[in-house]
């Protein structure tokens, strides 16, 4: 039994006898208590409301840990997030760039033995960039040949084709990066639906 249902019992005891000391009163036979049982009465009542007093403070000292607690919980989850996602806006900075390296290899004339030393150097710098923030949790999305996901690809255009299934990514524009696990940016493909 807890210390405030042993309270509300002496209380609810307490109350009874009141009742019944006032029936008796109203029945006409007088009730005389002694110096020592009003002393008696007294400490019981001041008893039952220290009781009752010493339960809600317990009450609201269980309160307050519990709400410490969760404020301690949401505190340390938002420090974790900040060291997830502190460096989001500087990743999204530097998305253009990979897009840039990226771009410029696809123009390069890899047949042309005077540029196939430049397409290897922009090669290991694209490759040591990713590998540089995959460190630090940007992970590239290249979703070709993959089904379409509208949490992670934007479809720039639909295009009927009868060799794939429907909502499948026929080609991407431009690749989707995130940090840890949360969308810097979705990205930009072409579906493919069934011909009419």
């Amino acid at each position: 039994m807890s210390e405030q249902e042993k309270v509300q019992n002496e209380q609810q005891t307490a109350a009874e006898l009141a009742a019944e000391q006032q029936t008796t009163e109203q029945a006409g036979e007088p009730v005389q208590l002694s110096g020592e049982q009003a002393i008696i009465a007294k400490l019981e009542a001041e008893l039952i409301a220290a009781k009752q007093l010493a339960a809600d403070q317990q009450d609201l000292a269980l309160r307050v840990k519990a709400e410490a607690e969760n404020s301690k919980r949401r505190s340390a989850q938002d420090v974790e997030k900040a060291h997830k996602f502190a460096l989001e806006k500087f990743a999204g900075d530097l998305l253009p760039v990979l897009d840039n390296l990226e771009r410029s290899l696809s123009f390069i004339d890899r047949d042309n033995e005077a540029v196939k030393a430049l397409a290897e150097g922009v090669e290991l710098t694209l490759k040591g960039m990713l590998d540089t923030v995959a460190k630090f949790g940007v992970q590239q999305i290249d979703p070709q040949g993959q089904p379409f996901n509208p949490e992670f690809h934007q479809a720039m255009s639909i295009q009927p084709n009868a060799d794939l299934d429907a909502n499948t990514v026929i080609f991407v524009m431009q690749k989707g990066y995130e940090l840890n696990g949360r969308l810097l940016r979705p990205a930009m493909v072409g579906v493919s639906k069934k011909p009419d």
